[in-house]
């Protein structure tokens, strides 16, 4: 007679041989198959984002007009554009991105950058001793003597 080891092991490679599972593996548990279930998304977190965007878009209008819908002050906007602002601006790679593609947009303008320019030189051409030391620098560079030096 078999032992009730026997038995029940006997009982247990049948069950998996009916689920198609090796006799080497054990069967799932129950709690096992109830969390990949539950990892499924279903519903509303399952449809395409196009199809939630116009579910939502009519629960928008509805709360709206029913007079139900939420409506930010100034101050709660202001503070929830603070907040995304702070949580973005963390991201230095990305900031960078846009500030290069901002200067990129800006430096496509002509017009717009020779007024920069002239802007910038008047600022500085208004300062005559800041010109002049730019002016001696210049010379100097290219093997210039400064005026006091050079023969009349």
């Amino acid at each position: 007679m078999a032992s009730m080891d026997d038995r029940m092991i006997s009982r247990s490679e049948e069950g998996q041989e009916e689920r198609g599972a090796s006799p080497s593996e054990p069967p799932p548990s129950s709690a096992s198959q109830r969390a990949a279930n539950e990892r499924q998304q279903r519903g509303f977190a399952a449809m395409d984002e196009d199809r939630q965007r116009k579910i939502a878009s009519k629960g928008g209008k509805a709360a709206h007009e029913k007079g139900t819908a939420h409506e930010f002050t100034r101050d709660e906007a202001r503070a929830a554009g603070k907040k995304g602002g702070e949580v973005v601006s963390q991201n230095r790679k990305h900031m960078a991105e846009i500030g290069r593609r901002g200067g990129e947009r800006v430096s496509q303008d002509r017009a717009h950058m020779a007024e920069i320019g002239r802007k910038g030189g008047e600022a500085v051409s208004g300062d005559r001793q800041h010109m002049a030391e730019i002016g001696r620098r210049g010379g100097e560079s290219r093997g210039d003597q400064p005026r006091e030096n050079q023969p009349r």
